[in-house]
């Protein structure tokens, strides 16, 4: 039977799960109190790391519709969920891994569909969602002038054709 602690525990993780747009598993053994700070640091408010009991959270994972991760609730976990931008969280995560190779990224879960560490690491070598939709918004830009310049040219054509073909029927009205 639960206690009312434990329950509670599930709960709360049962949730975290819902309201996150992403969830990264990692593996922190080794890693300091100071360190784990640091890492919560450069995580940022868009995400908030946790370190879980692996039973309580495989169960809230479940009960949150999330299965893919139960292989990976092993050893010391703790948990990264992301409420902001996945991109941002992804490459602070990798970057505190390369600073301090203890920390071992073991998987995630992304709007429901799971993710390898190499899905994650994938993940943060992308450009921030602000530089993508700049880039898009400049491609959008560069394909209307293009056009309005398509649409502007096709009168000035047809023009210029029309007093071409008058000017030489006027010549071989002339002509005759």
């Amino acid at each position: 039977m639960p206690t009312p602690n434990k329950a509670a525990s599930v709960a709360e993780l049962t949730d975290a799960f819902q309201s996150s747009n992403a969830a990264v598993l990692t593996e922190y053994r080794g890693l300091t109190v100071a360190q784990l700070k640091t890492l919560r640091r450069s995580l940022g408010e868009n995400a908030q790391y946790a370190v879980v009991k692996n039973t309580l959270t495989k169960i809230a994972a479940n009960q949150a519709g999330i299965t893919a991760l139960d292989d990976h609730f092993n050893g010391p976990t703790a948990v990264a969920f992301v409420t902001g931008d996945p991109v941002e969280s992804a490459k602070a995560l990798r970057d505190f891994a390369k600073e301090n190779p203890n920390l071992i990224i073991k998987a995630g879960v992304l709007d429901g569909k799971a993710l390898s560490a190499d899905d994650i690491k994938k993940l943060a070598d992308l450009e921030s969602r602000e530089v993508l939709l700049s880039k898009l918004a400049g491609a959008f830009k560069g394909k209307q002038s293009q056009a309005a310049s398509l649409f502007q040219a096709l009168p000035s054509k047809f023009v210029r054709t029309a007093d071409a073909l008058r000017a030489k029927l006027a010549e071989q009205g002339g002509a005759e």
